[in-house]
Formats: structure tokens, sequence, C-alpha cells
């Protein structure tokens, strides 16, 4: 017999439920912390705004990073494949890179 999982209720606020519209994400990391900054900028913008700071656990980053891949697999089954655009866009998106954040 297999174990059963906890279930438990989430609440989701009226205002969350909106969400939050981000073109743009800083990816830091200390040693303990995944640190997302969800930001919106406009093309040939000098400036933009963070909008949402998310902080986690290298676990849990990690185990978002795994439900996010499984998650565009069923997309892209579903739907086709995303196309990423050239570089042109380079400094406007989402960059896998680092911030000043990393160096803690």
């Amino acid at each position: 017999m297999k174990p059963q999982k906890p279930q438990f209720n989430i609440e989701l606020r009226e205002t969350e439920a909106e969400g939050i519209y981000s073109n743009m994400v800083m990816v830091g990391h200390t040693p303990s912390e995944i640190i997302l900054d969800f930001a919106r900028i406009m093309p040939g913008a000098q400036k933009g705004r963070v909008y949402s700071r998310i902080i986690m656990t290298p676990p849990h980053a990690k185990m978002l990073h795994k439900a996010l891949g499984d998650n565009l697999k069923k997309y892209e089954t579903q739907y086709g494949d995303i196309k990423i655009h050239g570089k042109e866009q380079k400094n406007i998106g989402f960059d896998a890179g680092s911030n000043d954040e990393d160096k803690s």
C-alpha cells in the first residue's frame, strides 16, 4: 500500500490571482539562497522595475527547475515548440546570468 500524500489547501487571493507580467528575470545566489528578481522593461528603455523578488532554498529552486522543465515539455507536446527570438533582444528577457548578489 502506497503512503498517502498529505493534503492541504492553498489560498489564492484576488490580487495574487491577477498575476504579475514579467519579461525579464535576474537570478542570483548566496550559499543558502537562490534569488529571483522578476522585472519588466520596455524595449529600448534604459531602466526597468522589479515587481517581485522570490527567495528560496537551493533544494526548492532545483524542484522548481524540474517542475518548470516538466511543464514546458507538456506545453510543447500540446502546442508545439516554443520559439526563442534572435539576439536582437539580448538585453530584454530572461537571463540565466548572475548579478552582484552571487558574490556573497
